[in-house]
This record gives C-alpha cells, sequence and structure tokens, in this order.
C-alpha cells in the first residue's frame, strides 16, 4: 500500500471512530471537559505483558507487589503502550491498530473495556490538565503524532486533526512521546531520526513551531524523561555514542545540550526516569539487563552513584516512578525477573534496594509499566 492510500485509509477511519463517539453522547469534534473526582487513590502499577496478551495489575504496600483483583486481565491482543489519566480514572492500552480504555477502580482492579479509537501507536502521553491524549504513530509510511480530547467521563476519546511531520533522509523509528509537566511542550524520540520538540497549547490540542534534535552519529534515542520544572530534557540513547544525553530547555522548547552529555551507560539506554526529588536519574540498559543510577548537579550533569548499575531483568525496557516517590518499578522483556521493585537506601542516598520481584508466570514478556499518580 503506497503512503497516499495509506493516508486516505487513516483519515476515513479517523472519521468514523469520530462519527461513533458523537452517537454516543461525545458532543462531535471536541468533548466537553467536566472534572470528575478520581475513581482510585491507590498506588498501582500495570505492566503490559507481550507473552500472554495481558495486563497485570499490582498495588504497591508496604514493599510488596501484591496483585489487584482480577489481575491479570485478558486483552485478545498484544498491548504495546499504556498510560493512566492524571486523575487515576481510566488506563489506556494500545494494541495494533486500536487504543481501549479500562476504568481503575478503588481497589485497582480493570473494568468495563471499551475501544475507543483506530490508531496504530508505539507511546502515548497525557497533558497534565487531563484533556488531551497524544500518541506517536507507527504505521508505516506515516510520519505524525495522533491527538485525541478526553471525555473525562468516559474516556472516550474524540478524534482530532493529526500533526505530520518529515525528516528527510532519515529512517524514523517512533520510540516515546513526552508531554511536559507543564503541558506546554511535547518530545517525540524517533530512533536513529533524533528528535522533535512542539510548542503545545493546551486549550485547542495545538502543536506548532516544531523543532528538530538531529540525531548523533551510529546512535538511537529511545526513552524520554522531562523534569518537574520543565528545565531539562532526558534522553536514553543507544549506540556506540549513547548513554544519558541532557539538554537544557530553553524559550519556546529550543534544546542546548548540558556540558559532558551524554552521560555514559551499559551501552544500550532504552529508558529514563526520574526521581520524585529531581535529585537522581535512573537508565535501563536494555543489552545488559542493569539499571545505571545518577545523582544529578545543579547543572544537570549525571555524576554515576556509588551502587550503580544494579541488576535488573534481561532486556529491561521501561522504567518509571510510583506515586508515593518511594520506589521505581522496571519491567524486563526477557524475564528474570519480568518485574522489579526497587525501594531507595537510606543510607545511601539515590541507590537501588530490590525490594519485591515476580517471574514466569505473572507478569510474563513484560513490555511497558503504567503508574498511577499522586492524588488530584
Amino acid at each position: 500500500m503506497n503512503g497516499r492510500a495509506e493516508k486516505t485509509r487513516r483519515l476515513v477511519l479517523i472519521m468514523v471512530v469520530s462519527a461513533m463517539a458523537a452517537l454516543t453522547g461525545c458532543g462531535g469534534f471536541f468533548v466537553p471537559v467536566v472534572p470528575v473526582p478520581p475513581s482510585s487513590t491507590g498506588n498501582y502499577v500495570y505492566v503490559a505483558n507481550s507473552a500472554t496478551n495481558t495486563v497485570s495489575g499490582f498495588a504497591l504496600t508496604t514493599g510488596k507487589l501484591i496483585n489487584v483483583p482480577n489481575s491479570p486481565v485478558a486483552l485478545g491482543f498484544a498491548p504495546l503502550a499504556m498510560v493512566v489519566t492524571p486523575n487515576n480514572k481510566f488506563l489506556y492500552v494500545a494494541a495494533p491498530g486500536t487504543i481501549s480504555v479500562y476504568t481503575i477502580n478503588s481497589d485497582g482492579s480493570l473494568t468495563n473495556p471499551a475501544v475507543v479509537t483506530i490508531a496504530n501507536v508505539v507511546s502515548m502521553d497525557i497533558s497534565p490538565d487531563g484533556q488531551w491524549l497524544l500518541a506517536l504513530d507507527s504505521t508505516p509510511l506515516v510520519a505524525q503524532i495522533d491527538q485525541f480530547q478526553i471525555n473525562a467521563s468516559t474516556g472516550a476519546l474524540a478524534a482530532a486533526a493529526p500533526t505530520p511531520f518529515s525528516i528527510p533522509n532519515a529512517a524514523i523509528v517512533p520510540t516515546m512521546l513526552r508531554v511536559s509537566p507543564n503541558g506546554s511542550l511535547v518530545f517525540a524520540s524517533l530512533g536513529t531520526a533524533g528528535d522533535l520538540t512542539y510548542n503545545f497549547d493546551t486549550t485547542t490540542g495545538a502543536l506548532f513551531n516544531s523543532q528538530q534534535l538531529s540525531a548523533v552519529n551510529a546512535t538511537s534515542d529511545n526513552g524520554l524523561a522531562v523534569d518537574s520544572a520543565t528545565t531539562k530534557l532526558y534522553i536514553a540513547r543507544s549506540g556506540a555514542a549513547g548513554g544519558v544525553a541532557v539538554y537544557n530547555i530553553g524559550t519556546a522548547g529550543a534544546l542546548s545540550p548540558v556540558r559532558g552529555s551524554p552521560f555514559a551507560s551499559g551501552g544500550q539506554a532504552y529508558a529514563v526516569a526520574l526521581d520524585s526529588t529531581g535529585k537522581y536519574a535512573y537508565a535501563a540498559n536494555r543489552s545488559d539487563g542493569t539499571i545505571y543510577g545518577y545523582s544529578i548537579a545543579t547543572s544537570g550533569g549525571l555524576a554515576p552513584l556509588s551502587g550503580s548499575p544494579y541488576k535488573s531483568g534481561a532486556q529491561v525496557t521501561s522504567i518509571g516512578m510510583d506515586s508515593s516517590g518511594k520506589y521505581l518499578l522496571a519491567a524486563a522483556f526477557g524475564g528474570g525477573p519480568d518485574l522489579s521493585m526497587y525501594s531507595f537506601d537510606a543510607a545511601n542516598p539515590g541507590n537501588l534496594i530490590l525490594a519485591s520481584s515476580t517471574t514466569r508466570t505473572d507478569p510474563t514478556g513484560a513490555l511497558a509499566v503504567a503508574l498511577t499518580h499522586l492524588a488530584q
């Protein structure tokens, strides 16, 4: 199928989904935002299991992983990406061709599944105000960011016009999308094609004034993290000149490298996360099954922690901080363990201690983690 035919097919699908949304009371092109209280104020992690086509849910209590009721949930498809709404009401799960929504109940269980749109995406994020779901499209020959407005009551998605992008003479490998904590910027990592930065208007959903960060020779940009003040961008970069690249975020999202960047990791840095204090950074290294830990200087530079690296599962691909700021969770596609839960060493600040883990049966083939947020 050529590019023009593919884009025509996708436009028809988006129009069908939008029409379905209107018939179910979503109110047309844009959905009115009605504030609703969080469905759950608990501390949970959800794991996408590509080997079993399921999503597992765990409560994070007293340093242990405790299965939530009715976990794992059978999907009937292989999950690729997940994201939790800021108010912890919904979990969105992307699969080849669709995005589905699940209600998060007060006990962390998932119910009321529904396909809410037709899309092929590899990464999703939600604006801090909870109004917009943005997704990095993975459809061949389609280089774009898909945009949807969220119905706060039902979780339904109303499709807005996607934002296309073009990077000449580059092999684009869509990897991750992140909205900045202040909601003003959107970052997209594109593998060997580098990264894109957009200004973002959360009132209208418009992405504008895009800027490209060119790829470094023989590297691939993978995971992304943005500090709470939206002053630093962290990129997990694999390849010969890889590591954790750190950039200052300037006016309108302009990026400039921090002195000494990139900072060495295990050679195939695939995901990056920051602790809740903003003092420490962590990088998951897929090739050697480790997590590297760093202290963050005031300049944004990274210095290895004394106990780093920390052992994790094989092909660790996704990490994230829990809502309490007490634990770091890591999903490893190759298992052994599949899901690791680390606490922080009080005697050696920033260092990780393995607190709990699961192996083989649930989860298995863990591809991604999505965590609930602090109650709003």
